[in-house]
């Protein structure tokens, strides 16, 4: 008989805690839904790159999609953007397009919600 495992290993533990990482680190974007009152929802986006103005996105946002929104700043997580209303695949189709959006890959978008 022979003792093979050896490490201890912690089953709480974040996964992202071996190799040191931080989930900020895997520059994820992530798009959110939040229930309000009612049939009133939030939409929060979070994680886009430092290279893109906030400000100027939340505009076209806005314009483009005919919501209100704002800039939130949170502890964790930065500056998120907030809008009224569900805009989960309009965010996502904006933030991928190659002719008017951002132009970003899609495979670092991840879509929340209900």
């Amino acid at each position: 008989m022979s003792i093979e495992n050896l490490k201890t290993f912690d089953p709480f533990a974040e996964a992202d805690e071996d190799t040191g990482e931080t989930k900020q680190s895997q520059n994820y974007i992530h798009i959110r839904i939040q229930q309000r009152n009612g049939r009133k929802t939030l939409t929060t986006v979070q994680g886009l790159p430092k290279k893109f103005d906030q400000k100027k996105i939340l505009k076209v946002i806005k314009k483009k999609f005919a919501c209100n929104g704002t800039i939130v700043s949170d502890t964790e997580m930065g500056e998120v953007i907030q809008l009224q209303g569900d805009q989960r695949k309009d965010v996502q189709e904006f933030l991928t397009d190659k002719k008017e959006g951002l132009e970003l890959d899609a495979k670092t978008i991840k879509v929340h919600g209900f």
